[in-house]
């Protein structure tokens, strides 16, 4: 068996896949998630997805059978707050879970009630449109600690020997209140030092960099609050030591943002 490889991915905008305006100006960011699911020669045994619109006071897993969904979005279409993506969760995947981020010390809960909420079920709906492979989440922890993240990562990394995929689901820019062609700066620069922190440096100098995202370039206007970050230090965590490649890079998203997601092993 492979070891998989672990993903940041910048997950697009609310229920996109299910919009036709919306997937057609988000055309590079569909190929680039294509790529994800095409590169394995079989589907993974689960997805775990650590998404950015999913925070807790102690790192939970999602561990229902058959999740709902969870419409963490306004001001769209009617029809968005009735669609449906019916992967299975993973619940046969829970105690494994909890077993390894308990041998590293980090707190850890189950929560059967958790469904999926758009940073999982829409780049799920890409790679995997029809829904066959089962999915689990798994929260962010509030106080968005990066070492406490990466930590995280660290004690899920024997799962990409277990044919488990990890995808931190999140964006490399996200403030909603500066968008367009006002975020085409501060997104470049933020995106030049990820590109540079994550491709070019060490592992070892990688580590430190994220430990210390906030002195990046524009780093509080890209992430006013870091909760579409932090799921980057997870896939990182569990990939320490591999190369990073940058997986999709678009320079004009929603109007002037830069945008990328990185690949780790």
């Amino acid at each position: 068996m492979q070891t998989l490889p672990t993903y940041f991915i910048s997950h697009g905008g609310g229920p996109w896949p299910y919009i036709p305006e919306m997937r057609a100006s988000m055309r590079q960011l569909e190929a680039s998630l294509l790529v994800i699911s095409q590169a394995l020669a079989s589907p993974p045994k689960a997805v775990l997805m650590i998404s950015g619109h999913w925070e807790a006071e102690q790192f939970t897993i999602m561990s229902s059978e058959n999740p709902t969904m969870v419409y963490d979005y306004g001001g769209f279409p009617a029809y968005t707050y009735q669609i449906k993506y019916p992967a299975p969760g993973a619940p046969w995947l829970v105690a494994r879970l909890k077993a390894l981020i308990e041998s590293a010390g980090l707190p850890i809960a189950t929560d059967d009630q958790r469904g999926f909420d758009h940073g999982a079920f829409a780049p799920m709906a890409i790679m995997y449109p029809e829904a066959n492979v089962p999915v689990i989440q798994l929260s962010l922890q509030r106080d968005f600690d990066p070492a406490q993240h990466l930590a995280l990562g660290r004690a899920l990394a024997p799962l990409r020997d277990e044919n488990i995929l990890i995808i931190g689901s999140g964006f490399s820019y996200h403030n909603l209140r500066r968008m367009g062609s006002s975020a085409q700066a501060p997104s470049a620069q933020f995106d030049a030092w990820l590109q540079h922190s994550l491709v070019e440096r060490t592992p070892e100098q990688r580590v430190t960099d994220l430990m210390h995202w906030q002195y990046a370039p524009a780093a509080r206007i890209a992430h006013p609050r870091e909760d579409h970050l932090l799921p980057l230090m997870v896939a990182v965590g569990a990939a320490e030591h591999d190369k990073a490649e940058c997986c999709y890079h678009e320079t004009h998203f929603f109007g002037g943002v830069v945008a990328s997601s990185f690949k780790f092993g």
